[in-house]
């Protein structure tokens, strides 16, 4: 039951939570010792948050999930996890995350309410309705970044930061959605409803604007948020973002993968080098850049 409960949990998609750390790594503050302590809290908080909704999430869709052809395997369609134990636990981590958030300052423990109040919000109701879901979990990383932001002293962070997580969020989301609805194709409304609501070429012109926003915001980003070394070469970083973009549509479109948009980052080997040159290349030039 144990195993199960941690598979429940989902611990692979805590990678998400690291939005938190954006505020710490981008304000130039990595190497502040009490500022990175207190965002690694922040971290792990919002993992124990995340799990709790997807705990209550996969309560609420347990019949809808015994009937999907993938997430039938998952702990609580399979039997491995019983609905009252998953209902406990999720209401356990809810309540630690909550505690520890206020614990960490008011500001941070409001942004971690928020976050559950919404994805419970979510669960209900906003994850049935076309274009909102996907809005919603896009709200869901800008609480993350705005959680880092309040759990330290922010001299320098730029907006440009909120844009781009939006935007990143929104591709990720619809993207996750269009190969959703190619698996499970006349299917699909009777495992998820809101696929009912969207079509293939919609959500391509939906993936098109959007990717094509996320690369203006991002090029903008690196040429004029005051935060930035004046010599510009956070600009050499875009050719890894247009990579990361363009890789992921190749993966939706033609691999028809992209479903978990969050385990492909660690399962695609080209998409995790990729994730992985940006990071280092943005924490080069941030640090020894100037």
């Amino acid at each position: 039951m144990l195993a199960a409960l941690l598979s429940a949990l989902r611990p692979r998609q805590w990678i998400k939570n690291g939005f938190v750390f954006a505020a710490l790594v981008f304000d130039g503050q990595l190497t502040n010792r009490p500022a990175l302590l207190r965002t690694t809290a922040g971290f792990i908080l919002f993992c124990l948050a995340s799990s709790s909704v997807y705990l209550f999430n996969d309560i609420r869709d347990l019949e809808e999930d015994r009937r999907h052809p993938s997430k039938r395997n998952r702990p609580l369609p399979s039997g491995r996890l019983s609905a009252p134990t998953a209902g406990a636990a999720a209401a356990i981590l809810a309540a630690i995350s909550l505690a520890g958030g206020f614990a960490l300052g008011a500001a941070f423990g409001a942004a971690v309410l928020a976050y559950i109040g919404l994805f419970l919000v979510y669960s209900l109701r906003l994850k049935h309705i076309p274009i909102i879901d996907v809005l919603s979990i896009a709200a869901g990383f800008v609480l993350r970044v705005a959680g880092g932001v309040v759990l330290i002293t922010v001299m320098r962070f730029s907006p440009w930061l909120y844009v781009c997580t939006t935007l990143v969020a929104l591709y990720f989301g619809f993207g996750k959605r269009r190969a959703e609805l190619q698996l499970l194709a006349d299917n699909a409304g009777q495992h998820r409803r809101v696929l009912d609501g969207y079509t293939l070429p919609l959500l391509d012109q939906l993936i098109v604007i959007v990717s094509s926003a996320t690369i203006m915001a991002y090029s903008l980003y690196t040429f004029s948020a005051e935060n930035l070394p004046g010599n510009h070469l956070m600009m050499l970083t875009i050719p890894f973002v247009m990579y990361g973009i363009f890789r992921y549509l190749w993966l939706i479109q033609v691999q028809a993968a992209g479903g978990a948009p969050d385990e492909l980052v660690l399962t695609d080997r080209p998409l995790l080098v990729t994730f992985l040159l940006w990071g280092l290349a943005a924490v080069g030039i941030l640090y020894l850049g100037t």
